[in-house]
């Protein structure tokens, strides 16, 4: 089974390791740094070798990489993983805000049900069962979200069950909730956070969030500003 490096190492962007197996056109390591789409999470984007990542899934505990079909890897084989940093950290950025906007909401409101949640780069979001608007909580949550966040809390991650890999996030003091995404290490690196009610349904509301200085296709709003 591959071993995840990308829950001990965080912040790594480049990693060497070993083909395990080769079927076809997908291959798995002995270690990776390459995040698979799991809770939500988007796949880190990236190059296994000189092979562009064209998909990446978790099949139990096991991650298996689709390269394209010109990769040539073969059982045994050292080579170099290469991700995308700057996305990786907006999601990690953008994962730690969508769980701790999901549990202020969750305290806010008691008997409310998650129906769903993504986290891309350029923005994350979270779905709820719930039949009033829910926009005039925002200010409140955005508000003690963004106290939280200034207050460079540690984030601590770790194992509930290191055989089944269930893993959790802790703030001492605040909350210590189930996830298997990467997070950043403090509170602080997220930056301030935005939130946007949508009204996806009856019944159904959703909670967007934004990181300030990214702007919603994911670039940084000093760049984007500076490209128009």
């Amino acid at each position: 089974m591959t071993k995840k490096t990308f829950w001990d190492e965080p912040y790594q962007h480049t990693h060497d390791t070993t083909v395990t197996s080769v079927v076809g056109d997908d291959v798995t390591l002995d270690s990776t740094i390459f995040f698979a789409m799991s809770g939500g999470q988007e796949s880190d984007h990236g190059t296994i070798g000189d092979s562009r990542v064209v998909a990446a899934r978790k099949e139990g505990l096991e991650i298996i990489y689709t390269l394209a079909s010109d990769h040539g890897l073969t059982v045994g084989q050292h080579v170099r993983i290469e991700i995308d940093w700057a996305r990786r950290n907006r999601l990690m950025r953008l994962h730690f805000a969508a769980e701790l906007v999901l549990e202020l909401l969750v305290r806010e409101l008691a008997c409310v049900d998650k129906v769903g949640a993504h986290i891309a780069p350029h923005k994350a979001r979270v779905d709820f069962a719930w039949s009033c608007n829910i926009a005039p909580l925002l200010p409140r949550i955005s508000t003690a979200a963004n106290s939280i966040i200034a207050s460079d809390l540690e984030i601590r991650t770790g194992f509930d069950d290191r055989v089944a890999e269930r893993r959790f996030w802790e703030v001492q003091g605040f909350a210590r909730v189930p996830c298997g995404g990467t997070h950043v290490r403090r509170t602080s690196e997220v930056g301030a956070i935005r939130l946007r009610r949508e009204n996806i349904g009856r019944g159904k509301e959703r909670v967007e969030i934004f990181l300030e200085d990214v702007g919603e296709r994911g670039f940084h709003t000093a760049t984007s500003r500076a490209q128009t």
